[in-house]
Order: structure tokens, then C-alpha cells, then sequence
């Protein structure tokens, strides 16, 4: 009896709030997701993040992506296991960190085909392991 009563406003209205909930719960999930992988965040603060966004949802969700929305891209392609090898995945940009130990890597790569020399290859090395502090 009830869906005679509803007219196709009613329902659209519906429809409406089932979308807009699930899409609350989707981003709720993804900044818990975040929380847990971020590790520049201590126990504490993590917690405090978890309590304000389940406290007051939209609010704790609104207030994490304006403070920490640029870090959650970075770990979101810190974390993906097609950042190379795949066409069109990201190699570099914003957010994007490879290793030391990639680019020594791709430095032996090049210099073991011929295209740099013994000496580049030494240079560019005590480049990179200078700028880590290694």
C-alpha cells in the first residue's frame, strides 16, 4: 500500500537521499582508509580523526579533505601497485615519491645499455645518495 501511495517525486526525493548517503559513507570509508596509511600521523591523532569524523560526519569529513586532502592523493599513488609499467600510470607529479633504490635502479639500467657513461653514472649515484643523506 505504501508504494501506491508514493507519487514519482517522492520517489526521486528517495532515490536522492539513498545516493547522497552512500556517497557520505564511501568518502567516510576512504578518509578512514587514509588515516591508517598516513604515517605522519601518531596514534592520537589518528584517533582524534576517526572520532570527529564519526562525531560529526559531514563536518569530520569536510575538515580532513581541506586539511589533508594533498596528502591523500599522495598516498593513495604511494600505495598503488600500478605506478609503473602500466601506460598512463603516473611516473611522476605531485604526490608521486619513488625510491633511492628505483632510481639507482634506472641509473645502472641506463648506464649497463650504453646510454650514459661510467662517470655519469658515478655522479648522478653520488647526486642522489647526497641528497638522501645516505
Amino acid at each position: 500500500m505504501v508504494a501506491a501511495q508514493f507519487g514519482a517525486g517522492q520517489v526521486a526525493y528517495s532515490i536522492l537521499w539513498f545516493f547522497l548517503f552512500f556517497v557520505e559513507i564511501w568518502l567516510m570509508l576512504s578518509v578512514f582508509i587514509d588515516v591508517f596509511r598516513s604515517h605522519d600521523l601518531r596514534g592520537w591523532a589518528k584517533a582524534a580523526w576517526i572520532i570527529f569524523v564519526l562525531a560529526v560526519p559531514l563536518l569530520g569529513i569536510l575538515a580532513y579533505l581541506i586539511v589533508r586532502g594533498d596528502k591523500m592523493r599522495a598516498h593513495q599513488l604511494h600505495a598503488s601497485p600500478w605506478r609503473e609499467g602500466v601506460p598512463g600510470a603516473p611516473t611522476s607529479g605531485p604526490g608521486y615519491q619513488r625510491s633511492v633504490v628505483e632510481d639507482l635502479h634506472r641509473l645502472a639500467e641506463l648506464r649497463d645499455r650504453g646510454d650514459i657513461s661510467a662517470d655519469e653514472y658515478r655522479r648522478l649515484k653520488e647526486h642522489l645518495l647526497g641528497d638522501h643523506g645516505i
